[in-house]
């Protein structure tokens, strides 16, 4: 198996390890993505990689490999912005990406979520959680998104959806219980005409994530480093992130209290316990119903810092799409797309479509 031999060059011999290419990278995540490597196998390549630190290389070459295979949805759409946050999702934090996302259509945007559902370590609460509140859905099948988003201007799809051989991980990746590059590879299957926002961990893999984004091809994008990883900008400070404009890349920082929208905490979920030891909270049906209510209290123009922090990650998609030629005009068009019941209409119009 040619995995084998290639985590022999991660970390056999101190003085003989080197990163992999980006063609050995290709092989190998063809190679993980076909089901043709063991658990054990797969496991140990993700924690070589894990504390190795991933390449630049590397992930293009992850990526290359995955798009090669993958069923991927509106290629050569105008005005696509593919926004990618982390699919294991979130367990203190409702996740607000998914509020964002129909702010943002309902300000003009096309946008398509590439998510999932139960995805390990962390399974936590993903947007499809907060679709389910609202009458929506996450679809499975990428012609269907397509459909959705030319028709409605936004749709959630599932990446295992695009690419099944994403399922042959799962296992190895629980085993693991850390985050691993697969949970960036995972992000990064957007057409490479698309503008992208993608939410990044703290540390290197800021400018990791974004370089790789550049030699993806993407005319746009933005990474950033969120609420939990993610693409909501934190409201209690300062969120890092850098843009991708016309081939340069260009530091990002979203201060709140630049558009008046800081607040003292972040809007947080009630804990119910520690959760059992193969669940996650995507399994807690009333830590569910109180991600909803954050959203949908939103929706009904409360104003609070989940709306704020939606309001500011509605801001960053805009921008990166470029609907808006600065951050404050997109925060702006935001605010009144969400206010001026754009988005209910949007909403409404979406539900149609889903239940065709």
């Amino acid at each position: 198996m040619p995995l084998r031999h290639l985590l022999r060059i991660l970390g056999d011999e101190p003085k003989e390890s080197r990163p992999l290419t980006k063609e050995e990278a290709f092989r190998a995540m063809t190679s993980i993505l076909s089901g043709g490597e063991s658990e054990i196998t797969v496991g140990a390549f993700l924690i070589a990689l894990r504390w190795k630190g991933v390449t630049v290389e590397e992930l293009t070459g992850f990526a290359l490999a995955a798009r090669g295979v993958a069923r991927i949805p509106c290629q050569g759409m105008e005005g696509l912005v593919c926004v990618c946050p982390p699919h294991d999702g979130q367990v203190h934090h409702p996740p607000l990406d998914a509020l964002s996302s129909l702010i943002a259509a309902g300000a003009g945007a096309r946008v398509l979520m590439i998510t999932d559902q139960g995805v390990p370590p962390l399974r936590g609460l993903t947007a499809p959680n907060i679709l389910e509140g609202l009458g929506l859905q996450m679809t499975w099948d990428p012609t269907e998104a397509e459909d959705w988003v030319a028709k409605g201007r936004f749709a959630v799809l599932s990446a295992t959806g695009m690419l099944p051989g994403l399922l042959h991980t799962r296992r190895a990746r629980k085993g693991v219980v850390l985050r691993t590059p697969l949970s960036t590879l995972e992000k990064l299957l957007a057409p490479s005409h698309a503008s992208v926002v993608l939410g990044a961990m703290h540390g290197p893999v800021l400018g990791t994530a974004v370089e790789v984004i550049q030699g993806l091809g993407h005319p746009r994008g933005t990474a950033l480093q969120g609420v939990d990883g993610g693409v909501v900008p934190w409201v209690s400070r300062r969120t890092r992130g850098i843009a991708l404009d016309g081939g340069h890349l260009v530091p990002l920082v979203v201060d709140p209290t630049d558009f008046g929208l800081g607040h003292d905490s972040e809007p947080e979920l009630p804990m119910y316990g520690p959760p059992e030891e193969e669940e996650g909270a995507c399994d807690n049906p009333q830590l569910i119903k109180d991600a909803q209510k954050v959203c949908d209290e939103v929706l009904k123009g409360v104003r609070n810092s989940a709306r704020d922090a939606a309001l500011m990650g509605a801001g960053v998609i805009l921008k990166t799409v470029g609907l808006s030629m600065t951050l404050a005009e997109g925060v702006d068009l935001a605010s009144q797309a969400l206010d001026g019941g754009a988005v209910t209409e949007r909403i409404a119009h979406l539900g149609d479509l889903s239940h065709q």
